[in-house]
């Protein structure tokens, strides 16, 4: 971190801290790892009046007492990164909020300067704020700036110019009940002579039991041993003496906080508060009786637009891909390759993934725009807020909502979503069970399913019902959810539910241009790299397995073969469950894969619908076939990039264990179910 000063970008979720960081770094960012917790974070550089600026965008965190993976590294970053300066980007519409966060990194960071953001916003909505005296009464510059438009970042950046050249100001001491001052005051002394830098703030950290911090303060300051552990006794008995227990003294410290907060915005802040329209509209999509069936529609409308506007593009690629694979092979051979290395290539590699990419690009780029504007607008917070009851009744959290969301689009981004949640346990419960949420992935057999056997029609009547046949396949992946997740609560994760602090930020105009750059180069291309890095071995292997024979039968034949008595079991049979297997890497390959074992051809073919519904007739399908099918597909191993993430996360590969065994057991006995209740009533009449 050489070359200009450090300037960290802090504030709490949704107050538009990258839209400010957008602007001042433009095309100059980058991603890192920083000292403190290991965590890749967005910097970006910029200059002004001649000096250049690193900026580092923390993750968005309500508070530095950390119960999460952002709060630990935002924590993290300011304590052992040296910034020369932090910025914390406020909502001005919610200004109360934010201040908790402003008054404890000001303790960490005495050259603080905060961007007082949505001003425009708080102008409509009838609040007035006083940026002079809010800083007469927290003691730091305070810049009104509204960073969509641009309005105020010069001034800002000229104030910070101002406060990195003068000279550091003393460390600001947070408010907190008169008795953890006195025990602070035991364990100071104590630090100070070990060479910790801010030894009041670190004795009220160790006083309130943070472990993460401890770990850290020891490896980054070398603070501990037995004196540090002597002065921490006699400051808890001091604690105890004022009437504080040691595990009372977080909620304490943020009462002071609070409070203090409170007597700013007091003075600070007139008018305000949400308009009528926004309290009607709250009480409408997070109502007992409104909110589900709301939720539901939506979802239903989501699918319905992927479902229509995917096919055309879809096709389109398809084709192209498809194309440029002859191209590719006629050029292979016109080399000299051998025929079977340019069957291996083209065949084998190629065609997996531009089935892959044909099939994945066009409805994430549909999905993840749709699921941003969501996110944009606020309406998932108030999901999680409509679910919260639902999974409180699962021992697991509110929040768990917003990971399965994430889900849909990719099971491996829900899973990285996971880190939301405060509690290891809840946070475990989340992983474990997020690929019964079908990803985007598993949307292509579904949707073909649903089309060849049970929605039956072209035009809006058509994708209207099948929209709705999907979402109703989803309500059984999320009761499947439910179920898991009470489960694991009452087995091998057993705990009750733990509450959580859920802002519902306020109904905001969505910013298209932000949506499609996150939506389209943070998640959907993120997602179609990681999905073409493992299509290709997986094409190699089918390719092999398809043309490679033995005693005469390819050794696709032969697992299909030894697995169709147990697929039959499952209302399925042996090339289904196979191509399931093989779908491993990439769950968009399963319906080509069983194509290609049923025509006995070493590559992978395209079919359209009509002839795809030939085939699977020919070969023994029904409507049970492809409802187990479906079933399966809801409820089976997650894929590849799926499983490493969850180690990745979990850090167990018996979680990750976990994760596979959990909707197999579940896929299978639904499917046996299903299929034996069929057979049953079928022979009965």
């Amino acid at each position: 971190m050489t070359g200009g000063r450090v300037i960290a970008l802090a504030g709490n979720p949704n107050v538009g801290k990258s839209t400010l960081f957008n602007r001042l770094t433009g095309l100059h960012q980058h991603t890192g790892n920083w000292p403190g917790k290991t965590v890749s974070n967005a910097s970006g550089r910029f200059s002004f009046h001649g000096e250049s600026y690193l900026l580092v965008d923390l993750p968005g965190t309500y508070s530095l007492m950390a119960h999460s993976a952002e709060e630990e590294a935002a924590r993290d970053f300011l304590c052992f990164g040296n910034p020369d300066a932090c910025i914390v980007v406020c909502d001005a519409t919610c200004l109360e909020r934010n201040l908790n966060l402003v008054m404890q990194v000001h303790e960490l960071i005495p050259r603080t300067v905060i961007c007082l953001n949505l001003m425009d916003e708080a102008k409509r909505r009838g609040i007035q704020v006083s940026p002079q005296q809010l800083e007469k009464s927290l003691g730091v510059p305070v810049i009104p700036v509204t960073a969509r438009s641009g309005d105020g970042v010069e001034t800002l950046l000229a104030i910070l110019e101002r406060v990195c050249q003068e000279p550091e100001p003393e460390h600001w001491e947070a408010p907190c009940p008169e008795a953890a001052k006195r025990a602070a005051a035991i364990v100071e002394p104590v630090l100070y002579a070990q060479g910790v830098p801010l030894p009041r703030w670190t004795a009220m950290r160790l006083l309130e039991g943070d472990r993460s911090l401890r770990h850290a303060i020891q490896e980054q300051w070398g603070a501990g041993g037995i004196p540090v552990e002597h002065a921490l006794s006699l400051a808890r008995r001091e604690l105890e003496r004022g009437g504080i227990f040691p595990e009372e003294l977080p909620d304490q410290n943020v009462a002071c906080l609070a409070e203090a907060a409170v007597q700013a915005c007091g003075k600070a802040v007139q008018g305000g508060g949400p308009s009528e329209r926004a309290k009607r509209l709250d009480r409408i999509l997070t109502g007992k009786w409104t909110g589900i069936p709301l939720m539901l529609l939506l979802l239903a409308a989501i699918f319905w637009i992927t479902i229509t506007g995917a096919n055309i593009p879809s096709q389109w690629l398809s084709e192209g891909l498809f194309f440029l694979g002859e191209k590719m092979s006629e050029g292979l051979l016109w080399l000299g390759t051998p025929v079977w290395l340019e069957e291996l290539l083209i065949m084998g590699i190629w065609r997996v993934l531009a089935w892959v990419v044909s099939v994945m690009l066009p409805p994430m780029t549909i999905f993840f725009p749709l699921f941003t504007l969501l996110e944009d607008l606020g309406y998932l917070p108030r999901i999680a807020f409509t679910l919260d009851r639902c999974f409180q009744k699962a021992h697991a959290c509110g929040k768990q909502a917003l990971t399965m969301c994430m889900g849909l689009g990719c099971n491996a981004v829900g899973v990285t979503g996971c880190r939301i949640i405060d509690s290891p346990r809840e946070r475990l419960i989340a992983i474990l069970t997020n690929s019964f949420m079908p990803c985007n992935g598993r949307f292509p057999t579904l949707i073909t399913l649903i089309g060849l056997f049970f929605a039956v029609g072209t035009g809006a009547s058509g994708s209207i019902l099948s929209a709705l046949l999907l979402t109703a396949a989803l309500l059984l992946s999320v009761g499947m959810t439910f179920l898991v997740s009470r489960l694991l609560s009452h087995t091998v994760l057993r705990g009750e539910a733990s509450s959580f602090t859920l802002e519902l930020p306020p109904f905001r105009r969505p910013q298209v241009g932000q949506i499609l750059v996150r939506s389209v180069l943070d998640r959907t291309l993120f997602v179609l790299g990681r999905a073409v890095s493992v299509a290709a071995p997986a094409g190699l292997v089918i390719w092999l397995m398809a043309n490679l024979t033995i005693d005469g039968q390819t050794i696709l034949a032969l697992c299909a073969g030894a697995l169709d008595p147990f697929g039959r079991l499952l209302g399925m049979d042996g090339v289904i469950l196979l191509a399931f297997i093989l779908g491993f890497p990439a769950n968009e390959i399963v319906i080509p894969i069983i194509v290609m074992a049923y025509m006995a051809q070493g590559h992978l073919t395209e079919l359209d619908l009509p002839a795809l519904g030939q085939l699977f007739r020919e070969n023994g399908w029904t409507w049970l076939t492809a409802l187990c099918t479906m079933l399966f597909s809801l409820m089976h191993w997650p894929c590849s990039t799926t499983c490493l993430t969850i180690k990745k996360e979990s850090g167990s590969w018996k979680w990750t264990a976990l994760s596979i065994i959990l909707p197999v057991i579940c896929g299978v006995l639904v499917c046996l179910t299903v299929a034996s209740a069929v057979r049953l009533i079928t022979n009965w009449l």
